[in-house]
């Protein structure tokens, strides 16, 4: 599972609204990843949670499944259509 799938999942298990849900991957500088969240504008507030406590959950399960893939950045943006 990339980290493009494995973000998904990750999102779409907390959503109420998975069908909405739609993650894009895009290089960075220095062999970073930056993976785009996209939500719908209800389940923003759950991705992120209260004080972003969910999103930096998310992040920090991304970020371990990309240091196991031996990638060494990823960069995690959440927004809402």
């Amino acid at each position: 599972m990339n980290l493009k799938e494995f973000t998904e999942f990750l999102v779409k298990s907390v959503a109420t609204n998975p069908e909405y849900v739609r993650v894009s991957e895009f290089s960075g500088e220095e062999d970073s990843i930056i993976l785009e969240v996209i939500v719908s504008d209800k389940d923003r507030s759950i991705v992120i949670g209260k004080g972003g406590r969910m999103a930096n959950a998310i992040r920090t399960l991304v970020q371990a499944q990309a240091y196991m893939k031996g990638l060494k950045k990823v960069k995690l943006n959440i927004d809402s259509f």
